[in-house]
């Protein structure tokens, strides 16, 4: 947390219409001390279901430095009292690559006992509980009015606060818009699928889904919870769920189409990222929350006409049958405050299509989508930031501004291989680049102190060939380090004929001057080579 943010609780009840038993919503609250502070605060929240929100705290605080800046958790989540955790359904998640499968509903039912074993009544957990907490903590605050900040989730929280409380909202900020009127689950499949052209990729992509399908992958990964390694099973259906997720990154969005290419003709190596980034998003979330929203306020709104190929889709049916909570009622949430919509080009969760035509029904609210941005725009939009903050400045005078962002984030002429990721994993598999450099370095000084020439212009070369090397992997890495999963620069391949020149050059030595340190740096330097050409590209 940055200074001058003090964190605390909000007492509210679980359930509004039964209000004995309370519960405690947590939010942090960051004072500004800019001379020109305006005295309406932004209040933001993250999305999810049961993401946290306060560690944004800081971001947020840069981003708005004329402005307080509160940040509320969503009742359940991660830094509220109680947290919804709901590990039962997440190991079951995982599960979904393991053979055979595991049982979601059977999960659900143990998750459910245990919660009201606590005490917890999970009909409590809906937006619309979450909506009227926000209202209350501005009522506890004393804020006048404040700018509301949603995304992905949270926007319909936000929308909803926003028709509760119309006199306590400024203006509101709807990044990633999931209105109520969309049937997201039903539009799940779809959704992917336009991604996957949007980013050129829709041949590659449905190549790689029938061959995994065909033949599925064998992969071993990490369980986080049990933090055990086994092997997943994964098919083309299980890559393209994982990509849905992983979409959401416009850094992964830069290269999914180079790893998607090379998944299609068989380089199942990088299949590890993927396989480890399931397990990572287990642990996101607070489950029991998500659940408890989603089988209240989503589910029930779709039709479930056809089977999606999503198993995240599937098995959050499956949760819902298993916990038969009540729908909720559609709310009419509509505001008279000005709204700003915005949208990501490659978002496979609220796309524009979507997004785009609901803040068209808004009166008052403009839209605008981002090029080569994903899910969550404010967070890696530097143009996308600076827009809100105009529009927060004068919410009804749109901006006429451009804004483009520099494509940084796309790598140029990648070579495909699942060397560096290992590597990120188990470092000690790097040892034979850094003998090698090492190596080289020792021989360049070494000769060059003794005035042998050829060896000495051996290390040399083996010295450039490892700096360029590193060079080119870190200026990627700063570019866009998801990168990393799926290749290295070409130019890093290209480089190759250095290291072969300095292996040329430590041979020739060596065959002049048969000593024990030309005889380890020749050896070294073919070692090298091998584990190079044969591993590492």
């Amino acid at each position: 947390m940055p200074p001058r943010t003090t964190c605390a609780f909000l007492e509210v009840p679980e359930r509004r219409d039964a209000p004995d038993r309370k519960i405690k919503v947590g939010y942090a609250v960051h004072a500004s001390t800019a001379k020109d502070r305006k005295p309406d605060p932004v209040v933001y929240m993250s999305g999810g279901p049961g993401s946290a929100s306060m560690q944004l705290t800081g971001f947020l605080s840069q981003m708005f430095p004329d402005r307080d800046v509160v940040a509320v958790e969503q009742r359940g989540s991660k830094y509220s009292e109680p947290a919804l955790g709901c590990p039962e359904t997440a190991e079951a998640l995982l599960g979904q690559l393991r053979r055979p499968p595991a049982d979601l509903g059977a999960a659900a039912v143990r998750c459910r006992k245990r919660l009201q074993e606590q005490g917890v009544d999970l009909r409590g957990y809906n937006t619309k509980e979450i909506a009227a907490d926000v209202v209350a903590l501005r009522e506890q605050l004393g804020y006048d009015s404040w700018n509301l900040f949603g995304v992905s989730y949270s926007t319909r929280v936000m929308m909803d606060v926003a028709a509760a409380d119309p006199e306590g909202v400024r203006s509101v900020v709807l990044d990633s818009y999931l209105p109520e009127s969309v049937g997201w689950y039903d539009d799940a499949d779809r959704n992917l699928a336009d991604t996957a052209a949007r980013l050129n990729m829709k041949d590659a992509f449905e190549a790689m889904t029938a061959r995994l399908n065909a033949t599925p992958a064998q992969v071993t990964t990490t369980d986080p919870l049990l933090g055990k390694a086994f092997t997943a099973r994964i098919s083309g259906d299980d890559v393209a769920t994982i990509m849905a997720e992983a979409l959401h990154e416009a850094d992964f969005a830069a290269v999914a189409p180079a790893m998607v290419g090379a998944l299609a003709t068989g380089h199942d190596e990088l299949l590890r990222a993927l396989a480890d980034a399931v397990g990572e998003g287990l642990v996101s979330h607070e489950f029991g929350l998500y659940h408890a929203v989603q089988c209240q306020d989503e589910v029930p709104f779709n039709t479930y006409a056809t089977k999606s190929r999503l198993f995240t889709i599937n098995g959050d049916k499956a949760v819902c049958d298993a916990w038969q909570l009540p729908k909720s009622k559609p709310v009419d949430a509509t505001t008279k405050a000005p709204v700003y919509v915005l949208g990501g080009q490659y978002d496979p969760t609220t796309p524009t299509r979507t997004s785009k035509a609901a803040a068209e029904s808004l009166p008052g609210a403009r839209f605008e989508e981002f090029p080569r941005a994903s899910h969550a725009v404010f967070l890696t939009s530097p143009c996308a930031r600076r827009k809100i903050v105009e529009f927060l400045a004068a919410p009804k005078d749109a901006s006429a501004s451009p804004c483009v962002d520099d494509d940084t984030r796309q790598p140029v002429g990648l070579h495909v291989t699942g060397a560096p990721y290992q590597i990120s994993k188990s470092p000690w598999l790097a040892a034979p680049f850094a003998l090698f450099a090492l190596v080289s370095l020792l021989q360049l000084v070494m000769a060059a102190l003794k005035g042998r020439a050829l060896a000495a212009f051996g290390g040399l070369a083996g010295v450039a060939f490892a700096g360029l090397v590193g060079q080119s992997v870190y200026a990627l890495a700063e570019r866009n380090e998801t990168a990393l999963a799926v290749g290295v620069p070409g130019t890093a391949v290209a480089y190759t004929w250095i290291a072969a020149a300095a292996a040329a050059l430590t041979a020739a030595a060596f065959l002049r001057d048969r000593r024990w340190p030309q005889i380890s740096a020749a050896v070294v330097g073919a070692g090298f080579l091998v584990w190079w050409l044969t591993w590492f590209l």
